[in-house]
């Protein structure tokens, strides 16, 4: 049985791709879940416009994204933390703290955007990858310092 299929299903296919299915996998899972319609002029037509949709959605999204990049790559934050003589600070600096700094400074990133291999745990300047999709990363400039004795 040949169905479009309206959403992305796992190990069969995205959508607009017409696949061919055993009609009880049709009859019981795709159709009933809305997974999939029959294939006629009309069903096509209203996917592609969808797909058309989509597209142009996730071309403004990177377009958005790749703006946010660039703001990005000119901002750095400052972290204070309390350190010892040495500069080894007591606790560390970790990507929940990144994050939390940029979003101080107006700057929308989420905690898993932040890729650090391991917390920062000792005074100093650190560029710090944010990854913000596939194929946008980016730096961020982080000062650590000695917080203020109040």
């Amino acid at each position: 049985m040949e169905l479009l299929l309206k959403q992305n299903v796992e190990h069969l296919g995205r959508v607009g791709d017409v696949v061919d299915v055993k009609t009880g996998y049709a009859r019981n899972y795709l159709l009933p879940r809305g997974l999939a319609v029959m294939v006629t002029k009309s069903n096509v037509a209203e996917i592609e416009r969808a797909r058309a949709q989509a597209l142009l959605d996730e071309q403004n999204r990177v377009q958005g994204l790749k703006d946010l990049g660039q703001r990005l790559a000119e901002a750095s934050v400052t972290i204070e933390g309390r350190a010892n003589a040495e500069g080894h600070l007591f606790g560390s600096v970790t990507a929940v703290h990144v994050a939390a700094a940029l979003r101080d400074k107006g700057l929308p990133v989420e905690d898993r955007q932040v890729r650090l291999e391991q917390p920062l745990k000792t005074i100093g300047v650190y560029d710090v990858p944010i990854h913000l999709h596939a194929s946008i990363e980016t730096t961020v400039k982080v000062w650590v310092v000695q917080q203020k004795p109040q």
